[in-house]
């Protein structure tokens, strides 16, 4: 890290300890600790404002260079938006931080107010660069419009996630009825989306509502390619006999690392129970078909679960190289 950051730092950490402790005299030792967790900190912050900006430029370019000139709506807190404006002429920018007030406020109570405070930051920022920056408009076809405008406006609200934020906040109204009704959070957008869509084919047309569904379709695939990347995993879980066997093939074979848990079972009437490995790996969704494969090949009757797996984080993700 830049030299000049991390001698404020060491400022600030120093202070907060003196503060703490009503101590003068401050050791290297208790200063290392806490600056280095300042450090974290202050690189995920960055890397969230940059992942931020990024998003609030790319909804930006799907809302003035293709949907707004061309009036075309979406599915959210962004659609009602594009929606208000086409009715009301009020300018976008002013419509974007309106509509997505209550559900800041509600993300506030449901969620936490770090989360709420970044979403306003986020929003205000989108809408500063919808009303000052002229985005050329790039196209006129109806079809090209829907599906950019949809691709870029995901994009951007993808990206804001990643950076822990939204721009549109209907996903928070999503998780906060779904915690108290009995559907889930996929389930309580679709309603949402069919209330604007149906409302924007009575007030606008037809037409135009269903070109604003395939802008919502565009928009949510290109949000689950972000944040949940292109390449996706899927969790394997294997119980075999020939348990050796089956971790000698994923690291041979597919070259995947795995974890070997301990484990015990029971079938049967009388509580016959055994103990055999079981094991977990982690691969791409392209690998399973191989990996279904060379497990029948070892054990037809080995028992499989798989899952698809959101995020991940440290460990051998990547394949492992191949030994000499």
């Amino acid at each position: 890290m830049n030299p000049f950051i991390s001698k404020i730092l060491v400022d600030v950490a120093r202070k907060r300890l003196k503060t703490k402790q009503g101590s003068t005299t401050i050791s290297k030792d208790q200063i290392d600790p806490l600056v280095n967790l300042m450090q974290v900190e202050l690189t995920h912050v960055i890397k969230d404002y940059i992942y931020v900006i990024i998003g609030v430029f790319a909804a930006g370019f799907g809302l003035k260079g293709f949907l707004l000139p061309n009036h075309f709506i979406d599915g959210g807190a962004t659609g009602i938006s594009l929606l208000l404006r086409n009715i009301t002429n009020i300018d976008l920018s002013y419509l974007l931080i309106f509509v997505n007030i209550p559900f800041l406020i509600l993300a506030s109570k449901t969620i936490n107010l770090k989360f709420a405070i970044r979403s306003i930051i986020a929003i205000s920022l989108l809408a500063i660069v919808v009303h000052y920056i002229d985005y050329p408009i790039i196209t006129e076809d109806k079809l090209l419009i829907a599906v950019f405008g949809g691709f870029f406006l995901g994009l951007g609200i993808g990206m804001s996630m990643r950076g822990g934020s939204v721009i549109d906040g209907t996903e928070v109204l999503a998780i906060y009825l779904s915690r108290k009704l009995s559907l889930t959070v996929g389930d309580v957008l679709l309603l949402i989306n069919i209330i604007i869509f149906s409302f924007g084919a009575y007030v606008l047309s037809i037409e135009t509502a269903l070109y604003a569904i395939l802008t919502y379709l565009a928009a949510a695939k290109t949000v689950d390619f972000v944040v949940d990347g292109v390449e996706e995993y899927v969790g394997v879980t294997i119980i075999s006999n020939h348990h050796e066997a089956m971790r000698m093939m994923l690291i041979e074979k597919l070259r995947r690392a795995c974890t070997i848990y301990a484990g015990k079972g029971g079938y049967g009437a009388h509580g016959n129970s055994y103990d055999k490995d079981i094991i977990y790996t982690v691969v791409t969704r392209l690998e399973i078909a191989k990996l279904q494969t060379e497990i029948d090949k070892i054990d037809k009757n080995a028992f499989v679960t798989m899952g698809t797996v959101k995020d991940l984080k440290g460990g051998m993700i990547k394949r492992k190289p191949m030994q000499n």
